[in-house]
């Protein structure tokens, strides 16, 4: 945060959203992490990053200056995605099979929320 902004008062986050800060720091969306950042959380290059937006696996939002910023969610599927690559699965590969993963998953949880819904 900015020094010269009082604690509390809402910032603009880098795709031009506001928010509480509190509520930024539980949101796995928030764009919160620059491409360096990410890149060496994950041990991964930028280059492996960039590849990963090219295969539609993660589309990085932009701050106000156009710099890639990533979410939590976004890095969680980017170390599967490195997990895969470095068991020898091409990138493209491994960005089809998180897909797969992930829409797997939300089908999942759609059919237990209906399931529940219908009751016994």
């Amino acid at each position: 945060m900015d020094q010269a902004t009082p604690a509390g008062v809402d910032q603009p986050a880098p795709d031009g959203a506001t928010g509480n800060a509190e509520d930024r720091f539980d949101d796995d969306d928030y764009p919160a992490y620059s491409m360096g950042a990410a890149a060496e959380m994950l041990g991964v290059t930028a280059a492996f990053l960039r590849a990963l937006g090219a295969a539609k696996l993660i589309e990085p939002r932009r701050s106000s200056g156009g710099h890639r910023r990533y979410s939590r969610y976004q890095l969680r599927l980017a170390a599967r995605a490195r997990e895969l690559v470095d068991q020898g699965t091409p990138v493209e590969a491994a960005c089809r099979i998180i897909i797969l993963e992930d829409q797997l998953a939300e089908a999942l949880r759609i059919n237990e929320a209906r399931a529940r819904q219908a009751g016994p």
